[in-house]
């Protein structure tokens, strides 16, 4: 009798972890890609920039406002100042609004929403209802309030508009903890003994990083909007300072006769907001788990 040839086993497939598998989905994504390398650039660009630019405070009346030009590329302000320093420094500024005003705006949301979605029952009832009653005020009416209250100071800007995106990522994040305080390894730290507090910030928040970080990304833009638009009003970043709002509201009080001082700021602001949405889009596609079962 011929023995019996061993068939032989089929390698086990390596394992992916979700992590892996959004990174994957990403990089399939070339709009987002693009969206990444462009804020990317101009993050880069607005951080060191200015250093070997020309000083955006330079003043020369001489000159005055003058088209772009090999000297100036983007061209110069009333003032002779050179727009595309300018428009470097004022990027420095609404990216730091952007995200410093996100991540205080993170951090009250997080922790709101899952000690809410955790604890619930009255608890959670109680903090929702003060959530749909913040939700009611007109927000930015309340940040303005804010500023002339308190003052016209930067630092404060941050924490004004930080302290109104907040409720959106506390109702997110609220419901995603809903979907899986129940789950068995909830349970098992409960059953070892585990304080609340620990279970919050060591096992539920880890696991609702995906939603997380995909509205971080979409809260940056909306940040910078709502920054660019309060400095429209005069009631965001005050001179001697500058952001791209103030040089859109300048440009757009002088557009008819310097088009440049207008079509140049709002041109790479709006190639900014448009690259994070894209960016967030892609995260959210490339995160979301109905997705990798696909």
């Amino acid at each position: 009798m011929n023995p019996e040839v061993p068939i032989a086993s089929e390698a086990p497939e390596a394992g992916h972890s979700l992590w892996t598998d959004a990174w994957r989905r990403l990089r399939r994504n070339r709009l987002a890609l693009f969206g990444g390398a462009v804020v990317a650039v101009l993050a880069v660009l607005c951080a060191f920039g200015p250093i070997f630019s020309q000083s955006y405070q330079e003043i020369h009346l001489d000159l005055g406002a003058t088209p772009p030009s090999p000297a100036h590329w983007l061209g110069t302000d009333d003032l002779g100042r050179d727009l595309f320093s300018r428009i470097l420094f004022g990027g420095r500024i609404s990216i730091m609004v952007g995200l410093v005003a996100t991540f205080v705006a993170l951090v009250i949301g997080v922790t709101y929403g899952a000690v809410a979605g955790f604890v619930g029952g009255k608890t959670d009832a109680l903090m929702m209802r003060i959530v749909d009653i913040l939700y009611a005020l007109p927000f930015t009416i309340f940040v303005i309030l804010l500023m002339v209250f308190f003052g016209r100071n930067i630092f404060l800007l941050f924490f004004a508009i930080g302290a109104v995106e907040w409720l959106t990522m506390a109702r997110i994040v609220r419901g995603q903890v809903l979907s899986i305080k129940k789950m068995e390894f909830i349970e098992a730290a409960r059953a070892l003994g585990l304080g609340r507090r620990r279970i919050i910030f060591r096992h539920i928040i880890p696991n609702v990083l995906g939603p997380i970080i995909v509205y971080t990304t979409l809260t940056i833009p909306a940040v910078m909007l709502l920054e660019a638009f309060l400095s429209f009003l005069g009631l965001g970043v005050q001179p001697p300072m500058s952001s791209w709002g103030v040089l859109i509201k300048d440009g757009a009080d002088k557009m008819e006769e310097f088009w440049w001082l207008l079509v140049f700021p709002g041109g790479i602001f709006s190639l900014t907001l448009f690259s994070l949405n894209f960016l967030g889009d892609g995260l959210r596609d490339a995160l979301d788990v109905r997705a990798a079962k696909d």
